[in-house]
């Protein structure tokens, strides 16, 4: 299933998955609370989730998705590269968290990878996250103990 409120971008991923063999596209919706209504409907096996769209969020379509239906796959797909989307994505439940600017043999690659139950992070995205992490202060009230 494809989530997303550009009908262009919507017609671009159908045309992709339409020439792609052992792939198919279900069902497509523009907001999350369609997303929510489609996924009800057709339990696709990978969702392809955009972040911003209206009435619902990306990432509270996939936290209400995944919490009536906690395996399901998710796959953010955006134009964010900051870790703090990343973040709050994979928190909610996504598998994947993939660029709109990837090309299109990457795009079927990372979704059977997640398909096939691995996780994936645009690595521009994963660097982020990581900078984050290491630039982030350690806040612990306890005290190091000395190991012996």
């Amino acid at each position: 299933m494809s989530v997303d409120d550009h009908p262009i971008f919507l017609e671009g991923i159908a045309s992709v998955i339409a020439n792609a063999k052992g792939f198919r596209l279900v069902a497509e919706a523009t907001s999350g609370r369609q997303a929510l209504a489609e996924y009800r409907r057709v339990r696709p096996d990978v969702t392809l989730m955009d972040l911003r769209m209206p009435d619902m969020n990306g990432i509270d379509a996939i936290k209400a998705i995944r919490a009536e239906f906690p395996h399901a796959c998710m796959v953010v797909l955006t134009t964010f590269e900051g870790d703090t989307h990343a973040l709050r994505a994979i928190k909610a439940g996504a598998a994947g968290y993939m660029l709109k600017s990837m090309v299109r043999k990457e795009m079927l690659a990372i979704v059977q990878s997640v398909f096939e139950g691995r996780h994936h992070i645009a690595p521009c995205v994963a660097e982020a996250m990581a900078r984050g992490i290491i630039d982030a202060p350690i806040r612990s009230n306890a005290p190091i103990q000395p190991s012996m």
